[in-house]
């Protein structure tokens, strides 16, 4: 009996956390779209701390800025393995996918960044940062059309977002030079 309400008291906290959670990511995702680049680059900001916080646990939050430091100091393999031990113990935190879909996209491995993307896209649809980096990972596949698609629907969640109308142009320019 006492262990069913401790896992109630559990299960109905994490439920609560999560719900404010996602209120706080939608009103934030509702600011973003405020087309002002002083007031959306803050928001931005609040996104990125939020996606890259867990909602429960702290030890993968560490773990994440732990893999995160390692991509910094170009240790790259070593943080795909911890983004991959992040992965397997919370496998629906859309964060983690997205930091080693980058991690893959460096080294060269762009199907699996692309594969990754796609997993962080289907835990949080808004993930502009995921929306950008597919973009680049079509642009190194020569997938132009698809790039500029995936840059149009991060820019379409964030209207103020300068990288996607450069990349954008950039790749616009390319097919022109490629089709002359």
């Amino acid at each position: 009996m006492k262990k069913n309400i401790i896992f109630f008291l559990i299960f109905f906290a994490t439920t609560l956390v999560a719900d404010e959670r996602t209120i706080k990511l939608d009103r934030l995702f509702n600011d973003l779209k405020i087309n002002n680049s002083s007031i959306s680059y803050e928001v931005e900001q609040k996104i990125w701390k939020m996606w890259s916080t867990h909602p429960h646990d702290n030890k993968l939050t560490n773990m994440l800025a732990d893999g995160s430091d390692l991509v910094n100091n170009q240790k790259l393999n070593q943080a795909i393995d911890i983004f991959s031990r992040v992965i397997e113990l919370d496998p629906n935190w859309a964060e983690a996918w997205n930091k080693r879909a980058t991690v893959f996209y460096l080294i060269g491995e762009y199907e699996k960044s692309q594969n990754d993307i796609d997993k962080v896209l289907d835990l949080e649809k808004r993930h502009f940062g995921a929306l950008a980096g597919q973009g680049l990972v079509n642009i190194k596949l020569k997938n132009y059309e698809k790039a500029i698609k995936s840059y149009e629907e991060a820019m379409k969640i964030y209207p103020s977002m300068n990288s996607g109308k450069i990349m954008i142009k950039r790749i616009k320019e390319i097919i022109k030079e490629q089709s002359t």
